[in-house]
């Protein structure tokens, strides 16, 4: 089977392990050890920022930072729920209500339109994510935030190397939020990262990640636990110093098979933008006038064929039962149409040029057979 993404492990993280263990210093009680303070400057570095903040997952960044935002009970966050769980989960956490709005339909990415009518006067913040790699459209979103004074954190947690007019995505938002789940453009196994370039909100979320304290034993804010560990540092350190060559990859694999697809009128492409370059986390292809159920047998027979073709995400949030039963209804027409008809295909840096074209051409056929 081609995985739909895995992680590629060489021999210098498993002996940056190596190190960590045999120096007994595996993490830090206010959760920045060596380690841990190395991977932060290279991050901040990266992601054009001042502050980065290393937690223990992607979910721990985007609840620290609403928390850190200073989203409570009653305060409504819009965002979009054409994504995974994770981005509402964390709304929930901070105490908030999570607001859905529609999608670009062209994107899959939250619509600056559907956000500017889903606003009241309880909105403290938009949650933009960069769905698939593409990095959400901040300009129009900022202008929004702007007249009502709302913060816009971004979740980033599957666009390490985009850009967004010739800046790291989540560089220009507030705050923005990374995982490093271990299938991502960069992993550590689970971990995540905030970043921002406002001081005060990151000494909240330095504070938030262990316990409220920015002297052991003395909590200031409320905090929990979301200290990364110094084996996860370790990991990071080197996934890091890999990364554009991991990122050329990818773009290398989407490009060919952007060739190999081209020819078909059945499917709309990842689209393209002068002023945004995706990370190429995934490479999600829309099967036009599809059913979701013609969409899903695609998908099975793929996996028969031994490519880990999957959906993304074949469940909008707002339908999910819990949010369902306890957020009430949402009318978004783009984002369920979306749902049932979108596929993501295997580029990762571990696929080959031979595996590309066979997956392209597997897909086409079974189109023909539509």
């Amino acid at each position: 089977m081609i995985p739909i993404n895995m992680p590629k492990i060489g021999e210098e993280e498993i002996q940056a392990v190596v190190k960590v263990m045999r120096s007994g210093v595996l993490t830090s009680g206010l959760g920045a050890g060596p380690n841990v303070s190395e991977f932060e400057k290279n991050y901040s570095e990266f992601a054009g920022v001042n502050h980065a903040i290393a937690v223990n997952t992607g979910t721990a960044a985007l609840h620290a930072a609403l928390m850190a935002a200073g989203i409570k009970a009653g305060d409504e966050v819009i965002l979009p729920s054409f994504t995974f769980v994770a981005t509402a989960e964390a709304v929930v956490l901070a105490g908030g209500k999570p607001v859905f709005a529609d999608i670009d339909p062209q994107t899959y990415l939250l619509s600056p339109d559907a956000t500017e009518k889903a606003l009241t006067n309880k909105t403290k913040a938009i949650v933009p994510v960069d769905l698939y790699g593409l990095p959400a459209d901040i300009k129009p979103i900022r202008e929004i935030a702007a007249k009502d004074g709302l913060a816009i954190v971004e979740d980033c947690a599957q666009s390490h190397g985009a850009t967004y007019m010739g800046k790291p995505a989540g560089a220009q938002a507030d705050i923005a939020c990374w995982s490093l789940y271990a299938a991502k453009n960069i992993g550590t196994g689970e971990g995540g990262v905030v970043t921002t370039d406002n001081d005060d909100l990151a000494e909240k979320v330095r504070m938030v990640r262990t316990h409220g304290e920015k002297v052991k034993y003395q909590s200031q804010i409320l905090g929990t636990n979301y200290r990364m560990t110094e084996i996860q540092a370790a990991i990071g350190i080197v996934q890091l110093r890999k990364l554009p060559e991991f990122f050329e990859a990818r773009a290398q694999h989407a490009s060919r098979l952007t060739q190999n697809l081209e020819k078909s009128d059945k499917i709309m492409l990842p689209p393209k933008f002068a002023n945004r370059s995706p990370s190429w986390y995934l490479y999600t292809v829309r099967i036009i006038d599809a059913t979701e159920k013609e969409r899903n047998a695609i998908i099975e027979e793929m996996h028969q064929k031994g490519i880990g073709a999957e959906a993304y995400y074949p469940t909008p949030i707002h339908q999910m039962p819990y949010y369902k039963e306890n957020f009430g209804h949402f009318n978004l027409l783009e984002t369920e149409k979306a749902a049932k008809q979108v596929l993501s295909l295997p580029i990762h840096p571990a696929v080959t040029d031979e595996q590309i074209d066979f997956i392209a051409t597997t897909f086409l056929n079974l189109l023909q057979r539509q």
